[in-house]
């Protein structure tokens, strides 16, 4: 196939679960199929565009300068915001560059398939019609979310409002869309049940199993040893938010049974706020970005996902047992993943529970073992990013773009 392929962002660095999901099916489907890229990409990171390489055979570089979160353009932006029919999640990627690329390589060349990926490229296509939407996320779930866990009244109001125009406007690109992909079963029948779909796919998200075993024989580091672990790009507010949750209401319930416990947040571009936590803590290690999370993990007692908003699945998750490590999770922060509590995973939503969670793994090494071996064992048998990407090919291949 020949495949047209747009995302907000190109590959690397490769910071973020989406980011990761997109490039390990990209690369599978590069080795038999003609992948051209469209991407907005920062000047001031040109790795980007020069790796694309290795998942697409033309890139398409496109030049975007959105505001970066917590600066005065970016509360300028949400500002103007409250006037925008669209989205902030969605205009702030909306480029006319883009979309005249679209339009020239639609024009130009005969694509058997065409793929916006996330949600965010979607103002940038003249037309989805014809399309295949990736959904990554149920967006409209993430801001209800938002909404319904924001600090004060003022921040619930802005976030519902921005809930409101999500819906709507992820409705209409899902409706319009040819065909939908989902990442999870869960997600699927969301699609299905608020946007009066009648036919939705889904596809699960994949591990890379061997990069993230342990090497024989390696020694633990104590730089990156800690009893518990969280992964994830630490500029997103789900992230945040589910940490300072996690730091407030968890970690004192569990340095009562455990006073030394230590905590590492592994992740780029982390807020003050949990750099905050690091500073008042000792404890508590807020790295930053980091070249590698694998050792994080490997030199971790138990992986925590204590999200409270967020949609999708967790690729850091799969990426925990492939590492050979127990995960504790909320609800949430597990949502459509396979894993099955409590034998392969630990699912806790109040702070209490995800406490003593936390301390029965911590106070027993086979404990985390025999959990840790059997979430390996069902993930290694189903979830290979091969056999994830066939699925994926299998439906472009069953909706295949229009030729006029």
């Amino acid at each position: 196939m020949k495949i047209l392929w747009a995302n907000p962002n190109f590959l690397h660095p490769t910071t973020k679960g989406g980011q990761i999901r997109t490039l390990e099916m990209l690369r599978c489907l590069h080795r038999e199929h003609e992948i051209h890229y469209v991407a907005l990409v920062d000047p001031k990171h040109p790795e980007g565009p020069e790796r694309a390489g290795e998942y697409s055979t033309r890139a398409y570089p496109i030049a975007h300068h959105p505001p970066v979160r917590g600066s005065a353009a970016f509360a300028l932006q949400a500002a103007a915001g409250l006037l925008e029919p669209l989205p902030l999640a969605i205009s702030r990627w909306r480029s006319a560059a883009m979309r005249r690329q679209i339009e020239t390589l639609l024009a130009r060349e005969r694509f058997d398939s065409v793929v916006c990926d996330f949600l965010a490229p979607a103002p940038n296509f003249p037309s989805l019609a014809g399309c295949v939407l990736f959904q990554h996320n149920v967006e409209t779930v993430i801001w209800r979310r938002h909404a319904e866990t924001a600090p004060s009244a003022i921040h619930r109001a802005y976030m519902g409002l921005q809930a409101r125009r999500m819906e709507r406007y992820e409705a209409r690109c899902c409706r319009e869309s040819q065909h939908v992909i989902a990442v999870s079963e869960t997600d699927a029948e969301r699609m299905r049940d608020w946007f009066g779909l009648s036919d939705v796919s889904w596809v699960p998200t994949g591990v890379d199993l061997e990069s993230f075993a342990p090497p024989e024989g390696r020694v633990a580091d104590p730089a990156s040893t800690s009893d518990l672990v969280f992964t994830g790009s630490m500029d997103w507010s789900p992230n945040i938010d589910g940490m300072l949750w996690f730091a407030a209401e968890v970690l004192p319930l569990v340095r009562a049974g455990r006073p030394d416990v230590s905590v590492a947040i592994v992740g780029r571009d982390p807020a003050p706020a949990l750099r905050d936590l690091a500073a008042a803590d000792p404890r508590i290690c807020v790295t930053g970005t980091v070249p590698n999370i694998r050792p994080w993990l490997w030199d971790s007692a138990v992986s925590i996902v204590p999200l409270r908003v967020g949609g999708g699945t967790r690729l850091k998750i799969f990426e925990a047992v492939a590492a050979r490590v127990p995960v504790v999770s909320t609800t949430v922060g597990a949502e459509g993943l396979p894993l099955a509590h409590p034998a392969q995973i630990r699912l806790a939503d109040t702070p209490a529970a995800f406490a003593a969670e936390c301390l029965a793994l911590l106070a027993s090494r086979d404990l985390r073992r025999a959990i840790a071996a059997d979430a390996l064992a069902y993930v290694a048998e189903r979830y290979s990013w091969a056999k994830v990407t066939a699925q994926f090919a299998d439906i472009l291949a069953r909706f295949p773009y229009p030729r006029s």
